[in-house]
C-alpha cells in the first residue's frame, strides 16, 4: 500500500470517482426495474426507509471513514506506523459499540421513526436496514484505514462489488416480497397497502447484503496487507505511542465534529421531508416517490465525483498541513475544486436540457412529468452538492473540521425558515424542497469559501474553474437540445436520441472546454492516463497554447 498515491490525490480520486460513477450508474439501472416493480407509491416507502437510516447511518458510523482515514494519515507522515494501528484497533472498538447501539435502535424504534415522517408503511423496510447499519460501521473503519494510506483502489473495489451485489439481490427481493404483499392486499381487500410496503423492504435487503460481500472484501485486502503494516510497525522506534484510550479519545474528537457537520447536512433532507409531511399530510409517497426515485437519483450520480476527490484529498492534505506545506496544500484545493466544476457544470446544463428524454428513457412504465420538471428547475443542484462537498472535505482535512459543523448549522436554520415560507406562504409544493435544498449548499459554499479563505489564506481562481467550463456547457446545451429535437423527429425513438445526444454533449463540452482553456495540458496530466489524453488532444489541436 504505497504512500506515493498520496502525491496525486486527483488520480486516486479519479480511481474512486470512477468506482463512485460506476455505483451510482449500477444504482441508477437497478432502480429502473425497482421502481417497474414497486411502483411510485413503493418508491416514496423506499425512500422514506433510507432518508432515516441514513442519519442512523450518520450518527453511527458515516464519518468513521473521515477521521480514520485523517488520523492515520497523520501518523504516517510522521512515521508512527504503531500509533496507526493502535487508532485502527480503538476505530474497530468504537464501529462495535456504536453500530451495535444504533442498530439495535433501528430495530426497535422503527415504527416511531417513520411514524414521525407519516410514512408508517416504511417500518418495514426500515428494520430490515438494521443489520446494515451495523455492518456499515467495520466497513466504514476498514475504508478509512485503505484511504488514509493514500490508496482509494480497496475503497472504490469494494464499493462496485458492494452495489452489484446489492441490485442483484433488492431487484429479486423486491419482486418476491411485493407478490407476498400484493397476494396479502387481496386476501384483506386492500389497495396496495402491504405490497408497498413488503416490495420497499425487498429493496433493502439488497443493501446488507451489498454491505456484507464489501466488508468480507476489505477484510481479505487487510489480511494480504497485514504482513507489511506489522514489518512496519515492528521497525517503528518512535518513543510517543499512544495508549488505547488516548487514542479513543483523539478518534471521538475527531469523529464528533465531522459527525456533526455530515448529521446537519443530511439532516436537511429528513428535515425537508418532516416539513413538507406537515404541510401535504398523508398520501403523498407518490411525489415523495418521484422527487427521491428519479430526480434524486440522478442529481446524485455526478455528485458522486466530488465525494470522491474529498475523501481522497483529506490524507493529502493533512500530509501537507503537517509537514507545513501550506501553498502546496492551497494548490491541491484549487486542483480539487476545479476537477469538480468541469464535471459538476456541465452535468447541471445538460441534466435540465435533457431531462425529460432521461427519464423517460429509464423509467418508461412510470409518470415522469414531475420528475422532469424538477430536473428543469433543480439540476443546479449539481454544481452546489459539489461545491459543498469538497469545500467542507477540506476544511476536514487542514484540521478546520469545526468549521463545517458552524456553517452547516447556521445554514440550516436559514434552509428551515426559506422552506416553510415557500410552502405555507408561496405554496410552491414540492419545487420548494427542491429550491431549499439548492439554497442550502449555496449558502454552505459560500460559508465555507469564506472560512478558507480566512484561516489558511485560499483564494479562488474564478475564470478557469468556473466561468469558462460554465461557456462550454453553454455552448454544449444548445448544441445537445438541437441535436436531441431533430433526433426525436426523425428517428420518433426516445431512448435512441437521448443516448446519441448524451454522447453529442461529452463530445462538444469536451471540445468546447479545451479550446477556451479550460482544461490545460498541465490539467489533463493530473488524470488517469492524462499523458495519453494530453497528446491526443495536442494532435487534435484542441488545447490552446
Amino acid at each position: 500500500m504505497a504512500d506515493k498515491g498520496k502525491k496525486n490525490f486527483l488520480v486516486q480520486g479519479s480511481v474512486l470517482a470512477a468506482a463512485g460513477i460506476l455505483v451510482r450508474i449500477i444504482g441508477l439501472i437497478y432502480r429502473i426495474p425497482l421502481t417497474n416493480i414497486i411502483g411510485n407509491e413503493g418508491m416514496g416507502v423506499y425512500g422514506t426507509a433510507f432518508s432515516v437510516y441514513d442519519i442512523l447511518l450518520l450518527i453511527s458510523s458515516y464519518s468513521l471513514p473521515t477521521a480514520v482515514s485523517r488520523l492515520i494519515a497523520k501518523e504516517l507522515a510522521r512515521k508512527r506506523y504503531r500509533n496507526s494501528r493502535v487508532i485502527f484497533l480503538g476505530a474497530c472498538l468504537f464501529a462495535l459499540v456504536s453500530g451495535g447501539i444504533m442498530a439495535a435502535f433501528t430495530w426497535f424504534g422503527a415504527e416511531f421513526l417513520v411514524g414521525l415522517l407519516e410514512m408508517p408503511r416504511a417500518a418495514f423496510a426500515l428494520r430490515t436496514l438494521a443489520p446494515t447499519i451495523f455492518i456499515m460501521a467495520f466497513l466504514g473503519v476498514m475504508r478509512g484505514y485503505f484511504q488514509g494510506h493514500g490508496t482509494m483502489i480497496p475503497t472504490a473495489l469494494s464499493q462496485i462489488f458492494e452495489q452489484i451485489v446489492n441490485a442483484a439481490v433488492s431487484i429479486l427481493a423486491a419482486w418476491f416480497l411485493f407478490k407476498r404483499g400484493l397476494a396479502l392486499d387481496v386476501a384483506q381487500e386492500l389497495d396496495g397497502v402491504n405490497a408497498s410496503a413488503y416490495g420497499a423492504a425487498g429493496g433493502t435487503i439488497g443493501t446488507g447484503a451489498g454491505a456484507a460481500t464489501a466488508l468480507v472484501f476489505c477484510i481479505v485486502i487487510f489480511m494480504l496487507y497485514k504482513p507489511t503494516m506489522m514489518r512496519r510497525v515492528n521497525r517503528d522506534r518512535s518513543t510517543r505511542v499512544y495508549a488505547y484510550p488516548y487514542a479513543l479519545k483523539i478518534l471521538v474528537l475527531t469523529i464528533v465534529p465531522i459527525l456533526l457537520s455530515t448529521t446537519i447536512y443530511q439532516l436537511n433532507s429528513i428535515i425537508g421531508q418532516l416539513i413538507y409531511a406537515q404541510y401535504y399530510g398523508e398520501g403523498y409517497e407518490a411525489i415523495w416517490g418521484s422527487f427521491t426515485g428519479q430526480y434524486q437519483l440522478l442529481i446524485h450520480v455526478p455528485t458522486a465525483i466530488a465525494a470522491a476527490i474529498g475523501s481522497s484529498i483529506i490524507p493529502s492534505l493533512t500530509a501537507a498541513v503537517e509537514n507545513g506545506q501550506l501553498a502546496d496544500a492551497r494548490t491541491k484545493m484549487a486542483a480539487a475544486v476545479r476537477f469538480n466544476m468541469v464535471i459538476a457544470i456541465p452535468a447541471t446544463v445538460g441534466l435540465a436540457v435533457l431531462a425529460s428524454p432521461i427519464l423517460s428513457m429509464l423509467f418508461r412504465r412510470a409518470d415522469t412529468a414531475l420528475a422532469s420538471q424538477l430536473m428543469l428547475i433543480g439540476s443546479s443542484a449539481v454544481v452546489f452538492t459539489a461545491l459543498s462537498t469538497i469545500t467542507n472535505a477540506i476544511l476536514q482535512g487542514i484540521g478546520r473540521i469545526w468549521i463545517p459543523v458552524r456553517n452547516a448549522l447556521i445554514t440550516e436554520v436559514l434552509h428551515v425558515g426559506l422552506l416553510s415560507l415557500m410552502l405555507w406562504v408561496f405554496d410552491l409544493g414540492i419545487i420548494a424542497v427542491v429550491l431549499a435544498n439548492i439554497l442550502f449548499s449555496i449558502s454552505v459554499s459560500v460559508l465555507n469559501y469564506l472560512s478558507l479563505r480566512s484561516v489558511i489564506g485560499y483564494k479562488q481562481e474564478w475564470i478557469k474553474t468556473f466561468l469558462l467550463p460554465l461557456a462550454a456547457a453553454a455552448v454544449m446545451g444548445v448544441v445537445t437540445f438541437f441535436v436531441n429535437m431533430l433526433l426525436q423527429k426523425v428517428t420518433h425513438s426516445n431512448t435512441l436520441s437521448a443516448i446519441v445526444s448524451i454522447i453529442v454533449a461529452v463530445a462538444v463540452f469536451a471540445v468546447a472546454v479545451l479550446l477556451t482553456g479550460g482544461i490545460s495540458s498541465e490539467d489533463l496530466t493530473r488524470f488517469p492516463g492524462g499523458r495519453k489524453l494530453s497528446a491526443l488532444a495536442a494532435k487534435l489541436h484542441l488545447l490552446r497554447s
